[in-house]
């Protein structure tokens, strides 16, 4: 197992950051609870950092289609609202490429056109690079999935607007694999700042692992060897993650909770989810990081 990496050298437990993950591609019809328009998503995110988070993620929607739709100018509103009140990072998601969600498949370029847009308007400080594609597979019995859609040039899209804007790049671990390949990926870009590695499960999704404390060790062997000074947290969708939430602290991560990552139909809040978070980081003696502090963390890893 790992050495711990959020202890101090004198054994203190240092800050461990929560990020909030607003609503995520599934509209209410899935999440009948998630913010969609622009004035719900500023109150939610303001909210979740008066309750602890350290970082926000959010989807940009058309309140009138009630889908995604990734217009840099709503996700500029979102941002500027929130930080009006709150000095924290708040980063757009990319669209969820094949599966339906989100638009049709687009090219790199387009895909991350908001990124750029965000970037050169000085609004971003990270961006979201999933290192691989994927089947999502339900796990229940004769559910239809889609295939999550990644090429190799979305990801270098990604990583290239990283160093261009100085953006820390958040990879979705999907599969195990998926750390040995953006760390590959990661280091064909000099200067690039650390990505932040997000380890998902799911309960829903078939993909990767369940949330088992087992599976989160063999993460973690792997991130060892590939990126070994890299920050990471638990994550996932569609699932529970509270069981993982404090074998992540003792093991040195950090959380990730809300409602795109909460099981589909929850009734809990993306109040109460960070709520869970904050008590679980406090029970095992420590505090969840300020902004300021995640910010911290996020510059300590360096660059690749």
């Amino acid at each position: 197992m790992r050495k711990p990496a959020s202890r101090a050298d004198g054994g203190a437990l240092m800050p461990t950051i929560i990020e909030v993950a607003l609503n995520g591609p599934w509209g209410r019809e899935r999440q009948p609870g998630m913010p969609i328009t622009v004035a719900e998503c500023v109150a939610e995110g303001i909210e979740a950092v008066d309750r602890g988070a350290g970082i926000l993620h959010v989807h940009a929607y058309d309140p009138d289609t009630g889908r995604q739709n990734d217009d840099w100018q709503t996700y500029a509103r979102i941002i500027e609202g929130i930080r009006a009140r709150h000095d924290v990072i708040v980063y757009p998601t990319i669209p969820l490429a094949g599966s339906g969600y989100a638009g049709g498949v687009i090219d790199a370029a387009a895909r991350f056109a908001h990124v750029d847009a965000l970037g050169r308007r000085g609004l971003l400080e990270m961006v979201a690079v999933d290192p691989g594609t994927v089947n999502f597979e339900r796990t229940e019995a004769g559910a239809l999935g889609f295939v999550y859609l990644n090429p190799p040039d979305h990801v270098g899209e990604g990583l290239r607007l990283s160093v261009l804007h100085g953006l820390w790049p958040g990879f979705a671990i999907y599969e195990p694999g998926f750390t040995r390949a953006g760390a590959v990926r990661a280091a064909q870009h000099p200067g690039l700042p650390m990505p932040l590695y997000r380890f998902m499960f799911s309960d829903g999704f078939a993909w990767g692992f369940p949330p088992r404390a087992r599976y989160l060790d063999a993460h973690l062997a792997l991130l060892a060897e590939a990126a070994p000074n890299a920050v990471w947290m638990v994550a996932g969708l569609d699932v529970d993650i509270s069981p993982l939430l404090p074998e992540a602290i003792a093991r040195g991560g950090h959380l990730r909770v809300g409602l795109e990552d909460a099981p589909w139909g929850t009734t809990l809040t993306n109040a109460a989810w960070t709520d869970a978070a904050v008590a679980a980081i406090r029970a095992a003696g420590g505090s969840p990081a300020t902004p300021r502090e995640a910010r911290g963390i996020l510059a300590a890893a360096g660059r690749v």
